[in-house]
């Protein structure tokens, strides 16, 4: 059951750690493995931040450069086109459509070329002409949508619906699941990758991860994940305050639209959860807070001075992190103590987001 909220932008859950998921396939990292450019992503120890926020040790996990694009996202578009394209006659041609607020697009785009197929991405209002630009220079049609994100995936699945056309949206709802899921599945070497790391630098575990979500894809992924045994690390979701669906669905303990406004994260800029995502998140989250723009540019420039390279919504899991453990009730409802491992998703760099730029 929820506990009471501490502020207005934080909310914390009992139990999350007593649930139990079914981890992603072996098979997924190794077709990643497989990928050009394919090598896994760092994982920066960040001693400074450790002392600032009170606790042992602090990594981040790098996804300025993934499969050659500057987020993350290039994981999930890459593990469901092939697995789309693999239900198909070899040969066979396809369009491949979406929505996107930047990085989940331009990933489809690359992996359309790659695999030598069209696309056609939906863009809603607020997306820098410089990230439209770039996942039309990886050859895709590009259509801008007046409406906010939520109106760019209606026109995208409707487009679908054509002959020859498939979405491939990194959201889900009642009876789009499937594509979806194989979007999450591929998120599933990222923490695969961790955990190697972590193993290797002598850490079993990490004892709270930072999650930057937007309709909640990637935190399903962390709660597939690391729900696969019992027990695991506390999983903190942080949203723009903007656009924080997850945690007013949380408050209501059902999914909920919110009137998104304008926030410099804008992969992040999301007003209604992943119906796939939900329950996952529901049950498998520990706490989700809500930053400002303000928190995530500041996290973004001490990033930078310590040699990550994070926009804005990369840089959310700090900002986010900063809130929650300078508040002593917050911090003893994760369980962070002064030898805790934390680990930061910096889901994006620099360039994956030109509204951050001039903030870094």
């Amino acid at each position: 059951m929820p506990q009471n909220t501490l502020r207005r932008s934080w909310f914390a859950l009992r139990d999350a750690r007593t649930v139990t998921t079914t981890p992603a396939p072996a098979e997924v990292q190794r077709f990643h493995a497989g990928l050009p450019d394919y090598a896994p992503t760092p994982l920066v120890g960040l001693p400074e931040l450790a002392r600032e926020l009170g606790v042992g040790r602090v990594f981040v996990k790098d996804e300025s450069g993934r499969l050659g694009l500057p987020a993350f996202k290039a994981l999930g578009a890459s593990w469901a086109v092939h697995r789309v394209l693999s239900a198909r006659e070899p040969g066979a041609e396809v369009r491949l459509v979406t929505a996107t607020d930047g990085n989940h697009g331009r990933a489809l785009a690359r992996m359309a070329r790659l695999f030598g197929q069209r696309a056609h991405v939906f863009v809603p209002r607020g997306v820098h002409p410089a990230a439209v630009a770039a996942i039309a220079d990886e050859g895709a049609t590009v259509t801008e949508v007046a409406g906010d994100y939520d109106d760019a995936v209606r026109r995208a699945d409707a487009a679908a619906a054509e002959p020859g056309s498939v979405l491939v949206q990194d959201m889900g709802w009642p009876g789009y699941e499937e594509i979806p899921g194989w979007i999450v599945e591929g998120y599933s070497t990222l923490f695969t990758e961790i955990e190697a790391q972590l193993a290797g630098v002598g850490v079993d575990a990490p004892d709270l991860v930072a999650v930057p979500v937007g309709v909640g894809s990637l935190a399903q992924a962390a709660v597939t994940h690391y729900r696969a045994q019992p027990g695991g690390p506390a999983l903190l979701s942080v949203e723009p305050e903007a656009a924080a669906c997850v945690l007013e669905s949380l408050r209501e303990q059902r999914p909920v639209t919110v009137t998104t406004g304008v926030t410099t994260m804008a992969g992040l800029n999301c007003g209604t959860p992943s119906s796939l995502a939900w329950p996952f998140l529901r049950d498998g989250l520990d706490a989700a807070v809500a930053v400002s723009d303000e928190d995530s540019a500041r996290a973004a420039r001490d990033l930078a001075r310590l040699g990550v390279s994070s926009g804005p919504c990369g840089a959310a899991s700090l900002a986010g992190l900063r809130a929650v453990l300078a508040d002593p009730d917050s911090r003893s409802a994760l369980g962070v103590g002064p030898t805790a491992t934390v680990v930061l998703l910096s889901t994006e760099g620099v360039r994956a987001n030109p509204h951050g730029e001039n903030q870094v």
